[in-house]
């Protein structure tokens, strides 16, 4: 699943190649892709005209602001978008591309997902912040806009475990689950240990821990731990740097003990049980 790191890697990409770019038409192949109150027609028909000013994000929504709305895009597990110039697009178009935007001067941006879990929405831009206040999505995990005091209140509020507690968006945005694991690492947590448990030291740790890694991460264009790749066809990197994500049977870098994978709330959580037992 694209997470933060790599929708923002995918978002600088779609930067470089289509700010500008007027739409001339669209095509929409699988309509579930598109939440509407209108048909899909009218819906393909409200996009022409529209010039594409900038691309933004927020969590794991991609923005792409145009002349008079926004367009949000959720990749949800194995959406990708992908740029063709001009005469390009005959020959390579793929079964699971599922809604094209083609552009004045010939060139199209494809939507591809294999497993058709992706979704676009098409709403006005003064509701941008109501649209994701909505959906109680939590702040961006940098300095700036992630505050320390209000986290750990939060923490201390919650008797969840800390790994579903910090993939479910509302504490932090764009963590999913290589980074959870990859944090809850760094941090030397247990991911099973109940949030009101966590020290005040242990907050600050953890604090760090997702605003290092999620940098790291976005400064490597994400994991290619599968088939991602960035809209200019790039893998990131960041998998190079995996501490526990993967790893499982594989020696802690840190004491040397074998990295354990267990099934936490249906996903796949790797842990050191030395560096990380201190489960409560």
């Amino acid at each position: 699943m694209p997470e933060l790191p790599e929708v923002e890697s995918v978002r600088r990409g779609l930067n470089t190649l289509v700010i500008g770019k007027e739409i001339s038409a669209v095509r929409v192949d699988w309509p579930r892709i598109i939440i509407t109150e209108l048909n899909v027609q009218q819906w393909q028909q409200q996009l022409v005209g529209e010039c594409i000013e900038q691309v933004h994000r927020r969590g794991k929504y991609l923005i792409f602001e145009m002349t008079h709305g926004l367009l949000v895009s959720h990749l949800r597990m194995e959406g990708k978008y992908q740029y063709f110039p001009a005469g390009e697009f005959a020959e390579t178009q793929s079964k699971h591309t599922h809604c094209r935007f083609i552009f004045t001067d010939g060139s199209q941006l494809h939507y591809h997902d294999v497993r058709k879990f992706g979704r676009m929405e098409w709403i006005d831009k003064s509701e941008r912040f109501a649209y994701f206040d909505k959906k109680k999505l939590g702040p961006e995990p940098t300095v700036a806009d992630f505050d320390l005091v209000r986290f750990g209140e939060q923490l201390r509020q919650s008797k969840k475990m800390l790994k579903p507690l910090l993939l479910d968006q509302t504490l932090v945005a764009g963590l999913g689950n290589i980074y959870v694991d990859e944090v809850l690492y760094k941090s030397r947590l247990h991911p099973e240990t109940i949030a009101n448990q966590v020290s005040e030291s242990e907050v600050s740790r953890l604090y760090d821990a997702i605003i290092q890694v999620m940098a790291d991460a976005v400064a490597a264009g994400g994991s290619s731990v599968r088939t991602y790749l960035n809209s200019l066809g790039d893998a990131g990197t960041y998998q190079e740097q995996l501490q526990v994500y993967g790893r499982q049977n594989e020696p802690c870098q840190r004491c040397g003990h074998l990295i354990s994978k267990i099934k936490l709330k249906g996903r796949g959580t790797h842990y050191c049980p030395r560096c990380q037992n201190n489960v409560r």
